[in-house]
């Protein structure tokens, strides 16, 4: 199972503003860690570089196009097909007391965006959480989770971590802070930026996907890096493009990403999954649905 890989300090505005807010605060649709990483060789964010006015201008594009993904019941798809890829599971809600290590090498990796104990993401939300409810069950393993961080150490967590967020996701409010991470700092960027580019609802799932997966920085193994391979060899609808042949690229970009990773060498979510269904010609990602996970098959029906 993959998880996902995020970066340092923007993942901590990300987290420290969306509890601070109390869930209500309007983020920039891009999320801060792209803009924090955005270099003169990235594709064109224009969320990031935009100033107030022309990111109400480019807001108010987003609103007037088709829901798409953001359609409840699609929203809902999304979930369930992350959670094939992330818990080989439907059912994404048993994801957020999962935790565990599955031995590549970015330690714990726990909830329904696959928080790690060596990649920062995981230490930034615990710490934030733990500000705000510091009667959690993690709140005592926010030191060892600092001592680890950048390792697949369990020093300090063991035992009791596990055993400490199992319980934590037991409390809606934790429940509640795992889901605004995942709408606020992946879903909403991956799913406007799609929009932009001109991409129905299997594209923008398909933005959302490697954006949980790989984390979106501007690296060439991250989001941003993989947008900018595929808009190397295709137009984006936007541009002009043909949307099934930018697709084919982007998943060729993010299969090629996920092979150089040691951790990620099962590219069933792109081989088995997103990419049956453009060949299917299922642009809108309507149900029914049915692809392979990990030698699984999973459904859901109309």
């Amino acid at each position: 199972m993959t998880r996902v890989v995020l970066f340092g300090a923007p993942t901590v505005i990300v987290v420290s503003l969306l509890f601070n807010s109390g869930g209500d605060a309007e983020l920039p649709t891009s999320s801060p860690t792209a803009k924090a990483s955005v270099t003169a060789s990235a594709p064109a964010d224009p969320f990031a570089a935009a100033d107030d006015e022309e990111r109400r201008e480019l807001n108010a594009r987003v609103a007037a196009m088709p829901p798409g993904l953001a359609e409840p019941k699609m929203r809902e798809i999304a979930w369930q097909l992350l959670a094939s890829a992330e818990g080989s599971t439907l059912d994404w809600r048993s994801q957020y007391a999962t935790i565990e290590d599955t031995g590549d090498g970015t330690g714990y990796n726990a909830g329904i965006v696959g928080f790690c104990s060596s990649t920062h993401d995981m230490l930034t939300f615990v710490e934030a959480f733990t500000a705000e409810h510091p009667d959690s069950p993690l709140a005592p393993f926010v030191p060892a989770l600092r001592e680890v961080d950048g390792t697949d150490s369990h020093e300090g967590l063991d035992p009791g971590f596990t055993a400490a967020w199992k319980k934590s996701a037991e409390d809606p409010a934790f429940r509640a802070a795992q889901d605004l991470v995942r709408l606020k700092q992946y879903f909403e960027p991956a799913v406007h930026l799609a929009k932009l580019d001109g991409l129905g609802t299997l594209g923008q799932y398909i933005y959302f996907d490697a954006m949980v997966l790989q984390g979106p920085g501007s690296e060439a193994d991250s989001f941003y890096g993989i947008r900018k391979a595929a808009a190397e060899e295709a137009d984006t609808v936007a541009e002009g493009g043909d949307e099934p042949a930018y697709l084919d690229a982007f998943l060729e970009a993010a299969r090629t990403v996920m092979k150089s990773k040691k951790n990620q060498q099962d590219t069933s979510r792109l081989d088995t999954a997103q990419r049956v269904f453009l060949e299917d010609g299922n642009l809108t990602l309507e149900p029914p649905l049915t692809w392979k996970m990990y030698g699984e098959t999973f459904r859901i029906p109309s």
